[in-house]
């Protein structure tokens, strides 16, 4: 009777250490599996930001936000006004000079001071 017990416990054991050996197996699959799926949904989310920004980037996809979105609407030629600036070289020349004078009066010059800009209207079409 106690060869019976025994050799029922011995089955006993060797069956749930079967079965911690299955379970332990099953969650290093699915732990596998768990970071393959969350590599591919950094991939995923990588690449869908990557569309999104060449979908916001288009001229298109700007104008139609910035006229839903803000309430814009495109400048009329009446409204447009011309900046024309000298060259950068005289620009800085302007800015040295100004620089020099500034010095020779023992006045501090604003660094980086440039000359003011002088504003134009379009021209009127012609007919």
């Amino acid at each position: 009777m106690a060869y019976r017990i025994n050799f029922l416990l011995v089955l006993a054991l060797i069956a749930c250490s079967l079965a911690l050996v299955d379970s332990q197996h099953r969650a290093r699959k699915l732990f596998i599996d768990l970071e393959r799926a969350q590599t591919r949904s950094k991939e995923l989310d990588i690449q869908w930001k990557q569309l999104d920004q060449l979908q916001l980037a288009k001229a298109s996809m700007i104008d139609l936000k910035a006229r839903r979105d803000l309430g814009m609407i495109s400048a009329s030629a009446d409204r447009t006004v011309y900046l024309t600036m000298p060259p950068l070289a005289l620009r800085r020349q302007d800015a040295s000079l100004a620089m020099a004078a500034g010095q020779a009066a023992n006045k501090p010059a604003a660094q980086g001071a440039l000359p003011a800009l002088e504003l134009q209207t379009p021209a009127e079409p012609g007919p």
